[in-house]
């Protein structure tokens, strides 16, 4: 076997994997960074949503209340819900 060629050959491909490493290493950190952020967004939206949900059910809910109570005056009901704030 020929050593004197292996020599050189090893000294020249071991700077280029441990360049095609930091970069392979660098890629990955930059997409965790992107997975981070993209999950960050879709639990802010997912809040927004719970959050609007929540409000409908509650307006839902004083609407049926109003549909299914006989006692009150359905006009006096709706103006009343007129001069509250939404939320």
């Amino acid at each position: 076997m020929n050593f004197a060629l292996l020599i050189p050959i090893l000294g020249v491909s071991i700077p280029i994997v441990a360049i095609v490493a930091a970069t392979v290493n660098k890629w990955l950190q930059i997409k965790e960074k992107q997975i981070e952020a993209l999950n960050s967004e879709t639990a802010e939206k997912a809040a927004r949503y719970a959050a609007q949900t929540e409000r409908l059910e509650q307006r839902m809910r004083v609407l049926e209340r109003i549909i299914t109570d006989k006692g009150f005056e359905v006009s006096q009901q709706i103006e009343d819900l007129r001069d509250k704030p939404l939320n």
